[in-house]
């Protein structure tokens, strides 16, 4: 079973073409990070045209990876929200077109479900897939999200940020130390060389013993602190940086073992952009140790944006009988149901 997958929710054009649900066949990505980094942020309106002027090329690319054509696919996934409306219509008109011309089915697929999904993909680091239900924690730059995973499609949310994500958490930091964007990850590269402990930043409801996250009190800090202080020198950014991602990562994992705990489970997945981070990967290996927890991370290409993991969610669509007719459309709100 062949199922081709695109992913155009914000600011990468993907396409993938995965196996039996399993085996990814192609898995591309055609980043946009070179022309928003001048803008300091993805704008919703040239994501949208890069997107038109790569779709069709990525689409043929992972074909032609796959080592197949479209007419020997059995049906097409494509992102139908939540995301940028504009960046979506693109990715699931594509998918709808190429569905109707050689007769196959489409889906939309949700993009949380395809985090969701990710780490069931093969890949050589993959541990037996995670049993159901087991618990996910969901971290991105649009996201930050605590489920209870009963199934592919079922889903129960325990918590969710009140505010920003702790991606958008990340980028803003990095914005205001002029890091360039997407800044998270040179955050994370300076960490690594910095003393987490330097400087005390507030951890969100610390008081709360509920499941929720809330940064844009951290983000304030940080603003105000660097409006007193002004930029650290070179040689304390790595420091600034290490205390302010252990201020994430700290609320991160708090909330993950206290949602185990609650529900008696001992499977942890953690999925989104933000999974790639390698002090949130280091910190919840530790806490795994300590309570004697299975944790299940994708590989870093699978935490980010990527449409082999639309085509996973897709394909158990198809299989559970799902079909999407040509009046699919998009839903930039679209909720995890």
């Amino acid at each position: 079973m062949l199922i081709l997958g695109i992913e155009t929710s914000c600011d990468e054009t993907a396409a993938a073409v995965i196996e039996n649900g399993r085996t990814i066949r192609s898995n591309i990505i055609s980043s946009q990070v070179l022309v928003h980094a001048e803008y300091g942020g993805v704008v919703p309106e040239v994501a949208s045209r890069q997107h038109l002027a790569t779709v069709v090329k990525v689409v043929r690319q992972a074909l032609r990876d796959a080592e197949t054509s479209a007419g020997q696919l059995d049906g097409i996934a494509a992102t139908c929200g939540p995301g940028l409306v504009g960046p979506l219509l693109v990715g699931l008109e594509m998918g709808k077109s190429l569905a109707y011309a050689i007769g196959k089915p489409v889906v939309g697929v949700n993009h949380l479900r395809g985090h969701l999904a990710a780490v069931y993909l093969d890949h050589p680091q993959n541990p037996p897939p995670p049993p159901f239900p087991h618990i996910a924690l969901l971290v991105s730059g649009g996201h930050t999200s605590l489920f209870r995973v009963e199934g592919q499609a079922s889903t129960t949310l325990l918590g969710a940020t009140r505010d920003d994500a702790a991606g958008e958490a990340f980028d803003k930091v990095a914005k205001l130390l002029g890091l360039g964007y997407p800044g998270g990850v040179v955050i994370d590269r300076l960490a690594a060389d910095g003393d987490p402990h330097a400087l005390r930043f507030p951890r969100a409801l610390p008081g709360r013993e509920d499941l929720d996250f809330s940064f844009s009190g951290l983000k304030t800090a940080v603003a105000t602190w660097l409006a007193s202080q002004g930029r650290p020198p070179e040689d304390e950014l790595a420091d600034f940086c290490a205390s302010f991602q252990a201020a994430v990562v700290d609320v991160l994992v708090r909330k993950a073992r206290r949602a185990l705990a609650r529900e008696g489970l001992r499977d942890l997945v953690v999925c989104g952009g933000v999974a790639a981070n390698r002090g949130l990967r280091q910190a919840l290996a530790a806490a795994a140790n300590e309570d004697r927890f299975t944790l299940y991370v994708p590989t870093s290409k699978l935490c980010t944006d990527n449409a082999a993991m639309i085509a996973l969610a897709g394909t158990w669509a198809i299989q559970r009988g799902e079909r999407g007719t040509l009046d699919l459309s998009v839903d930039p709100g679209l909720p995890l149901a």
